[in-house]
């Protein structure tokens, strides 16, 4: 039997795709000595959108959850991912930070760290790879998959190699927009298996309808773990089913190492949990669709209801074709980016401009001039001059690595939030969520923070 590990992801990536990351700790503990028994390579617990949804939505601290996650899970790894030198938010931080934030997260309980660029370029994720593997952790590098003339298998296993090289542990192709096809899979899998020594996993999306056979196509090239959600968050804009997907591999001959009756008591668990979401209007039915146009026009699930949601707003629903036909034009005069968050999020935000103004480039948001600047890093082809132009005008976009512009902050950054700080952690919330971090450390530390003064005039009679 050929050895196949699995990574669950509904305590992130399944519930961050379902209903917007707004599952509580709560929801979660219960639960937690079961998952621990099932026989999973890791859990994924934290990073993506989690850090963020705790202080904004949830009055949470992200540090108590992996804290209290971790004193109930002894024998399973927890996993977390990371948006390189972004960490979990948009911008690049200097390198003070990245490094401060990561000893912290393995301090606080994770041992795999999953860290990306959406660029892929290796010199934004450099900085977290040494931190991580200084701290004790297993660093894992992931490949943003993405489509294009130039993101080729060659191109990929190119890469593969490059962040081995680097220091990586392990490596991840990761299909943000469950666009990888069955035979690219099996060829994308059989390639970088031959060039590199390091364990390899797959993580998609059910989006399209085809990442079950975009699992088993990478199983049978050798692929060693493979990323799903327990049934109750599994499917549309989220992962297969992790019961479906394990029971299929051990018929075909495949070791999961997963306990069925386990994951039976982990879905009864989750179910209750889905239908409250369900009942609250937090879980949209629309995500457990099925929406082949991700493979036509290889974009997200969630971007394309974000640009749904961004033209109702403007009663413009009848030029979604429309934007939707501009996204590649775009992508294509960006020099192909990955459309992975923050550049999924930019480019159709360009693209609606684009067609709303009725001119292209008539009106360029700040981010974009900042990523054809050079600020993000280095886009997968040169940007053609005209269009740089269009965009930047006359100025010159820089060719280091963007966090070389940075300096370190992490010291004033203590200052400024000094007065609600406790820890290093909660100068590490302040440091990626600003204002966010400000009002929770407020509020936990001074019971009127955010109660608005009342003036009472008071006129004594005589």
């Amino acid at each position: 039997m050929s050895k196949l590990s699995i990574m669950e992801t509904v305590l992130r990536d399944g519930q961050q795709s379902q209903i917007a990351t707004r599952m509580p700790t709560s929801d979660m503990l219960p639960i937690l000595k079961t998952m621990d028994e099932a026989g999973y390579h890791s859990l994924e617990v934290w990073g993506g959108a989690t850090f963020d949804s705790c202080l904004r939505y949830l009055n949470e601290d992200p540090w108590e959850r992996l804290r209290a996650i971790r004193k109930e899970v002894k024998n399973t790894k927890l996993q977390m991912l990371l948006r390189g030198q972004n960490l979990l938010g948009y911008k690049n931080y200097p390198d003070d930070v990245v490094e401060a934030f990561i000893k912290k997260s393995v301090k606080n309980g994770i041992d795999v760290i999953r860290v990306f660029d959406a660029l892929n370029d290796v010199r934004n994720l450099k900085t977290a790879i040494k931190a991580t593997k200084e701290a004790g952790g297993h660093c894992q590098t992931a490949i943003s998959y993405t489509t294009s003339p130039v993101h080729t298998v060659d191109y990929f296993v190119k890469l593969a190699k490059e962040m081995e090289e680097a220091g990586a542990d392990s490596i991840c192709i990761k299909d943000m927009a469950g666009v990888l096809v069955p035979s690219d899979s099996y060829e994308l899998v059989s390639r970088i298996k031959a060039e590199i020594s390091i364990p390899l996993e797959l993580h998609t999306h059910a989006t399209g309808g085809i990442s079950e056979m975009t699992y088993l196509k990478a199983a049978e090239a050798g692929v060693d773990i493979i990323d799903t959600a327990i049934s109750s968050f599994s499917g549309g804009t989220s992962q297969p089913a992790t019961e479906s997907v394990a029971i299929a591999l051990e018929g075909l001959g495949y070791d999961t190492g997963l306990k069925t009756e386990k994951l039976s008591e982990i879905a009864e668990y989750f179910n209750p949990i889905r239908d409250r979401f369900r009942k609250d209007g937090m879980l949209n039915p629309k995500v457990k669709d099925t929406e082949p146009k991700a493979l036509i026009y290889q974009v997200p699930g969630g971007m394309l209801s974000n640009l749904l949601s961004q033209l109702k707003d403007q009663g413009l629903e009848d030029r979604y074709e429309e934007v939707l036909k501009e996204v590649p034009k775009v992508r294509k005069d960006l020099g192909y980016p990955p459309l992975v968050t923050p550049l999924s999020q930019m480019v159709g935000t360009q693209a609606l401009m684009n067609v709303i103004s009725g001119e292209r480039y008539k009106l360029v948001p700040n981010e974009i001039k900042d990523y054809v600047k050079g600020l993000y890093g280095k886009p997968p082809v040169p940007i053609e001059k005209d269009i740089q132009e269009k965009i930047i005008g006359d100025e010159k976009p820089i060719t280091c690595r963007p966090a070389d512009l940075l300096e370190p902050q992490l010291e004033n950054i203590a200052q400024e939030i000094s007065q609600y700080a406790k820890s290093e952690e909660d100068v590490l919330s302040y440091a990626l969520f600003p204002q966010q971090a400000k009002d929770f450390l407020g509020r936990r530390e001074d019971k009127f923070y955010d109660v608005p003064e009342q003036k009472i005039s008071v006129t004594f009679e005589g």
